[in-house]
């Protein structure tokens, strides 16, 4: 049986005994949910405020291991994926996830690319950053078109090795003040520092990718219950390394920019002023190794979108066309799957050579502001009643931490939407 035809809900390993790797679909989901306006938001949490809002980071983190662990349960409990345990909660599902997957791809292709060319651009100025984008699109699409699972889940495992180096070792460096960080721990939100507070506890690597979790366990061949404990322990482990990770920019915003009075700018820009105060600081090689870990964590969101959301996409479109689970079409490189790697990478280079389109910047905005709450909310109707095994159903202290992540992220879109509308309202 081929790999695109293959049962999913089925143990195709010969009845082995499962086993948990390191480098696995969470260390993935965790990478490509990392990208360059968390590490702004992160720097800039720390130049304001220190180390007072590491307890946010800490429940993010928390938060994290909880929304991925219920869609990865869904998946592995039912045999079926998120897309189709949406389909069950109602047509709306539907309604608001096809328009916003396409607006969505369409908007963020564009901005991944530029955010992965920006640091290469700093390193090599003879070339302009519209050229830098381009290839780093044409290799985010080469890399997904012609490479299988695991090859991309080693790329990203490298990238991921890159990043904690260089952004670990930068904090290393800029010698933390240990009894500081163990006050941060204590929950309090400082005067004026509430967005910030909500933003680190719930933005911080959450995006659309980790409804994309349950597919690349598909992909990794975790099929049944029988991975459960692994499948946790893969998504605990992935997000402690992306909890590090975000720690440790935290750790560069207290001790760099706040120590040397700078303020950096929101956007990927900031990363890019952020090099150039470590250069000044601790030298070339310092900083240069910095915009190296900038464009790591950057191309990594590259491949992982390029990679999941179109296996999303397949899926969805499947369903669309009424193709059966598991049909050719709706796997890695079917139709649907190469139709949405083509949509990711060539369509949105034309807004490189285009002012922002305001009718789809408020688009992508308003829909984008909607999807954590979505996938919130509905991973409590699916992990509750009779939609998965009574087993794998929910204990009152999961739904407990699902309608606290919910709660917050209702309340982070809610933000959101407001910050996309009111350009409307003259705001």
């Amino acid at each position: 049986m081929s790999e695109s035809t293959r049962s999913l809900n089925a143990d195709l390993d010969g009845g082995s005994p499962p086993k948990w790797k390191i480098v696995g679909p969470g260390l993935v989901v965790a990478a490509t949910g990392v990208g360059a306006a968390d590490m702004v938001a992160t720097l800039v949490a720390g130049s304001q405020y220190g180390y007072a809002l590491l307890w946010a980071v800490v429940l993010g983190v928390i938060l994290k291991i909880v929304l991925v662990e219920g869609a990865g349960r869904y998946t592995l409990a039912t045999g079926k994926t998120i897309f189709e345990g949406w389909r069950t909660l109602g047509r709306w599902t539907t309604w608001y996830f096809g328009p916003y997957i396409i607006i969505w791809g369409f908007v963020y292709g564009a901005t991944a690319m530029s955010s992965a060319a920006m640091p290469l651009a700093a390193l090599f100025p003879s070339i302009d950053l519209k050229i830098w984008s381009v290839l780093m699109g044409l290799a985010g699409f080469a890399m997904v078109w012609f490479g299988k699972y695991n090859f991309f889940e080693k790329v990203t495992a490298v990238l991921v090795g890159v990043m904690f180096v260089t952004v670990v070792g930068l904090a290393v460096i800029a010698a933390p003040n240990i009894p500081e960080m163990f006050s941060g721990l204590i929950p309090m939100i400082p005067e004026g520092g509430i967005v910030y507070t909500l933003a680190l506890a719930g933005g911080v690597g959450g995006t659309i990718t980790l409804a994309a979790y349950g597919y690349w366990l598909r992909e990794k061949g975790w099929y049944t219950p029988k991975w459960m404990r692994v499948m946790r322990i893969d998504n605990t482990m992935a997000y402690v390394v992306t909890g590090i990770f975000v720690i440790a920019m935290l750790i560069v915003g207290a001790e760099v920019l706040r120590a040397a009075g700078v303020a950096i700018s929101g956007g990927d820009k900031g990363l890019l002023e952020l090099a150039d105060v470590l250069r000044e600081r601790y030298g070339v090689v310092v900083g240069n190794s910095f915009l190296v870990g900038f464009w790591a964590a950057s191309f990594s969101s590259i491949i992982g979108v390029w990679n999941g959301v179109s296996l999303m996409f397949a899926d969805f479109w499947g369903h669309m066309r009424k193709k059966p689970a598991g049909h050719p079409d709706t796997m890695t490189g079917g139709k649907y799957f190469k139709f949405y790697v083509l949509w990711l990478t060539f369509p949105p280079m034309v807004l490189f050579l285009l002012d922002k389109p305001i009718a789809l910047i408020l688009a992508y905005g308003v829909l984008g502001a909607l999807f954590m709450p979505f996938m919130a909310v509905t991973l409590l109707g699916l992990l509750n009643g009779k939609r998965v095994p009574k087993q794998w159903a929910n204990r009152w202290h999961t739904n407990g931490a699902l309608a606290v992540t919910a709660i917050l992220f209702i309340i982070l879109g809610g933000q959101q939407l407001w910050k996309s509308l009111s350009p409307l309202f003259g705001g």
